[in-house]
């Protein structure tokens, strides 16, 4: 029997949308990268992997994997990378792959058709979340498993308008990953569309389990508001299996949010099996 419903979410508010690299050469620990090419989306795309210790031994036990947009080597992957690895080495992180997706046109991939005018506006393209969906889900994951031994465990991980697009993909194709991690979430896009229709897309949201975490910073014009008006629909509505958690983190900004909460929400969310409740 599932259980009741319960909520886990984090969103961090970004009321641009903008997104900030990384710093050029910034550490990170050693890890593969490949390319792969992409009917959906017609272009080939850089694939970053870093791999847990031990997790080539032979007869070592299949791992879950953490994917991420905005994971290119001058984007958020060293950073995540990093922190995933330390976890691991001080044992307070579960073992695990990191997937990270280098951006060609971020902007295009990570929205939604729009209707506002401004909307359209952030880039020559937009309104192709559904298409850079169909990369990950139907071929990035099927790759992924044909080169590495993974465990059908996998997580999602992204801020501003990647955490934008964590949130449709729960909406949209929730069976694939079991933890949604959303941080800063650019909710505001299409006029709020993804709050105003959440309603309706929870009441054919199937049971299963899984975990949507929703942090904000402190943009209280827009993702703010936006992010805990989603928040009270889950809290009543959530289907079962459901956890979702709403950690509003007004002494973080939208340009430091990502590296300042994910080494404590992985940590939670992916505890060592010795600090498991």
């Amino acid at each position: 029997m599932i259980p009741p419903a319960r909520v886990l979410i984090v969103a961090a508010f970004a009321a641009c949308g903008a997104y900030l690299p990384a710093a050029a050469q910034e550490p990170m620990p050693p890890h593969e990268t490949f390319t792969l090419h992409s009917a959906a989306l017609n272009e080939t795309r850089r694939i970053n992997v870093y791999m847990p210790p031990g997790s080539s031994t032979v007869g070592a036990a299949p791992l879950p994997v953490l994917y991420m947009p905005d994971g290119g080597e001058q984007e958020d992957f060293p950073h995540v990378a990093a922190t995933v690895d330390a976890g691991i080495r001080a044992g307070e992180l579960r073992p695990m792959y990191v997937v990270g997706i280098e951006n060609t046109e971020r902007r295009r991939d990570m929205t939604g058709p729009t209707t506002v005018e401004s909307d359209r506006q952030i880039a020559p393209r937009v309104g192709g979340s559904a298409a850079f969906r169909a990369f990950i889900g139907d071929e990035l994951i099927p790759e992924i498993g044909r080169r590495f031994n993974v465990s059908n465990e996998r997580a999602i991980i992204g801020e501003s308008l990647a955490g934008l697009f964590v949130v449709e993909t729960f909406f949209a194709r929730p069976e694939l990953f079991r933890t949604y991690i959303a941080l800063s979430p650019s909710l505001w896009w299409n006029s709020d569309e993804l709050v105003r229709n959440a309603g309706v897309r929870l009441r054919t949201t199937p049971a299963a389990e899984r975990t949507l975490y929703l942090s904000s910073a402190n943009e209280v014009e827009d993702i703010v508001p936006a992010t805990a008006r989603l928040a009270g629909l889950l809290r009543t509505m959530a289907p079962a299996g459901v956890t979702l958690r709403f950690e509003p983190r007004p002494d973080l900004r939208h340009d430091n949010i990502y590296r300042s909460s994910a080494p404590g929400v992985l940590r939670e969310l992916f505890p060592a099996e010795k600090n498991r409740p």
